[in-house]
């Protein structure tokens, strides 16, 4: 089990990305986890038919995956080893007092597109959330605020 109480006192809230941005990517990533793979491409039903099933199937024109990749691939690349990094941990690979060498790792395995080896982890919004819970940073009101307006606003998109 971990100990999240380990928490450097330097490192606690200093993870590299803004709580905006952390809380933003978490949402499209449990959006898109949500979805299921698509049943039946070629379905002729009427959408009264499928009882409301489909919008919890992604499809080939659905935006998430997109939003997700966009959101991810936006940021520098210190911010993408950061979001690596707290996934390890979310996932059990480091310990919050780890926390400089998880970072590090994830800059040195750099290699091709982090969206898309982010958007392949399972469950990936848990554990960023984990990840940053261990770091002693909480997201409850980034994401409230995100799910009361739609989606978390980045910090680009005030530019």
């Amino acid at each position: 089990m971990r100990d999240s109480k380990h928490v450097e006192p330097d490192v606690k809230g200093e993870i590299g990305v803004s709580s905006e941005t952390l809380a933003y990517v978490i949402l499209k990533a449990r959006a898109f986890d949500a979805q299921a793979g698509v049943s039946d491409p070629d379905a002729s039903s009427h959408f009264s038919d499928d009882r409301a099933v489909s919008v919890l199937e992604g499809q080939s024109d659905d935006p998430t995956q997109g939003e997700l990749r966009t959101a991810i691939g936006d940021l520098p690349e210190d911010q993408q080893a950061a979001l690596v990094a707290l996934a390890w941990m979310g996932r059990g690979d480091f310990e919050a007092h780890e926390w400089e060498t998880a970072l590090a790792t994830a800059n040195e395995r750099r290699a091709g597109e982090t969206a898309g080896y982010l958007i392949g982890m399972p469950m990936l919004g848990d554990l960023l959330e984990e990840g940053a819970a261990m770091l002693g940073v909480s997201l409850t009101d980034e994401e409230t605020k995100g799910l009361e307006h739609g989606a978390v606003r980045r910090t680009s998109d005030f530019d």
